[in-house]
């Protein structure tokens, strides 16, 4: 008898669950999606032709089987000046023979990765700052040389007095940078970011998201790429930090068409896919899961979906909400205590950009992906330059798009803002900092995505608890993002459904390997 397995969540760990499963196995998979999009939050929102990049999805990763999954669904771009890469990277890497790579359809010369370049910087005191920061005469010029000396002698100070116990993010970034750079440059984006003191969030989350970043690895990094030495166009990277890298690969139309991609071959290859499927209830026998009931919000018809194994994304909140179990009163308050940060993302297209280093008939010379706005007196967290990210992105090549990001929690003073007032302000904002002229907008859209941050506080700190009573279900694993309640990013959240779907394959009942991704900086494979 055919064995099924339930899928919640039609994201990056969703759709590679499914993916692996029908390619590695003979249990077919029954995904089913809230939304009525392919992608989760990596999805590519269409505006007239313009495309939205949820977030910004730079598509890198250090384990090489997640590039290879990637390039076999949308190979790199034939042009002449990709071949460097392509062979510098295959040099460093398992081949991917073109035999092995997925029948498409459609426009095939479309269906490709095209490689950008990497840049992000801060926009602090109405200046740009390198990101890592740089000690280079432009820092110095910006700054002053007081502060300069100030922040200097805090870092020399971090790294003499014994280092202090990690308790929360703020002990973290001061071990790491000294106090003076953590007040100038991290603090007040990083509290935006969560709308919490630093004080107040685990120091995990910099421990996933900073990993081994330092003043000295950026340094090294700043003088060899002066030096030009190292391999510095290979796509690998393999001996750089994620934060430092140059090159990413990036699909031609945003990070939605890979998945649009993967979702097809699924369906192609037997799989289902259902949306606008909100799962409500997951039934229970003793230690396994036998179904989930989902209803349609379109309709609100209510179907049952009976499984063998039953992968979720969902966020953990809910999925604890909805077991139909004697869930222990502890793990039920831990995670009804979890909380998350909600994301507003409002699409800009202007004539043209006001800054210094923008040039005009409204092509941007800023290279900028994203820029992190530090100034303290606007709400707005990064700016997204979609140009940069994609030149496909854009329906007119003469006009400017950009997204503006905000953190914020539902049914707060940013979240209850209607659409309209809500874009005259981001406007505002933007102009207020010097980096459009409101009278340059054309047109403006407005985007809402919940629950896209699992937060490091709250009962966050107990969270072990609700993990070691969901991984009891012998069939049921949580992969991703919000099914794990970890900051993953979007190769983390794949390998966790490979992992996954590796322990369905050898039956090995322990999820801690699933648990290890994105713990170690190498992701647990070798350079």
């Amino acid at each position: 008898m055919t064995k099924r397995a339930i899928i919640i969540g039609a994201g990056p760990a969703g759709l590679t669950a499914a993916y692996e499963l029908l390619h590695r196995t003979d249990i077919i998979p029954v995904i089913l999606e809230k939304s009525g999009d392919i992608g989760g939050l990596s999805k590519t929102v269409n505006y007239k032709g313009n495309r939205i990049d949820i977030g910004g999805h730079r598509f890198f990763s250090k384990s090489d089987k997640v590039m290879d999954w990637w390039l076999k669904i949308l190979p790199l771009e034939n042009t002449s000046d990709n071949k460097p890469f392509e062979i510098r990277y295959r040099q460093s890497s398992r081949t991917v023979s073109p035999s092995s790579m997925p029948a498409t359809s459609g426009n095939e010369k479309d269906k490709v990765m095209l490689v950008r370049n990497r840049l992000s910087r801060i926009y602090y005191l109405r200046n740009f700052f390198s990101y890592p920061i740089a000690l280079s005469a432009d820092t110095i010029r910006k700054l002053g040389v007081m502060k300069i000396a100030r922040i200097g002698f805090s870092y020399l100070r971090s790294k003499i007095i014994p280092v202090r116990p990690e308790r929360s993010l703020e002990d973290f970034y001061i071990n790491r940078f000294g106090k003076n750079l953590y007040r100038t440059f991290f603090k007040d984006y990083t509290e935006k970011v969560w709308g919490m003191p630093c004080s107040h969030i685990s120091a995990e989350w910099g421990a996933q998201r900073i990993k081994k970043l330092s003043i000295t690895k950026a340094v090294v990094h700043a003088v060899r790429k002066k030096l030009s030495v190292g391999r510095k166009d290979s796509l690998a990277q393999k001996g750089t930090e994620t934060s430092l890298i140059e090159k990413f690969l990036y699909p031609k139309y945003g990070p939605g068409q890979l998945w649009e991609e993967v979702g097809r071959i699924i369906k192609e290859k037997g799989g289902e896919i259902y949306f606008h499927q909100d799962v409500q209830n997951i039934r229970t026998e003793g230690n396994m899961i036998k179904e989930v009931t989902a209803r349609d919000i379109r309709n609100g018809n209510i179907s049952t979906f009976a499984g063998d194994y039953f992968f979720s994304t969902m966020p953990v909140k809910e999925l604890v909400a909805g077991l139909q179990a004697n869930v222990p009163a502890e793990v039920a308050s831990i995670a009804g205590g979890l909380q998350y940060r909600d994301f507003i993302t409002v699409g800009l297209l202007l004539k043209k950009l006001k800054l210094e280093d923008s040039g005009g008939a409204g092509t941007p010379l800023i290279k900028d992906n994203w820029i992190y706005i530090q100034e303290k007196d606007v709400k707005l967290g990064r700016l997204q330059v979609f140009n940069n990210w994609s030149p496909f992105l854009v329906n007119d090549p003469d006009t400017v798009w950009l997204g503006l990001e905000y953190f914020c929690n539902k049914g707060d003073e940013l979240w209850e803002m209607p659409d309209p007032a809500f874009m005259q302000f981001a406007v505002r904002e933007l102009a207020a900092i010097g980096i459009i002229d409101a009278q340059d907008v054309l047109d403006s859209t407005l985007i809402r995505m919940e629950k896209t941050y699992p937060a490091y506080f709250g009962t966050y700190p107990s969270f072990d608890k609700v993990r070691n009573y969901l991984d009891s279900f012998e069939n049921l694993f949580l992969v991703g993002r919000n099914g794990m309640h970890k900051y993953n990013n979007s190769d983390h959240s794949m390998l966790t459904a490979m992992t996954a779907v590796d322990n369905i394959i050898n039956n090995v009942r322990s999820r801690d390997n699933i648990w290890a991704i994105n713990t170690e900086n190498e992701y647990h494979e070798k350079k």
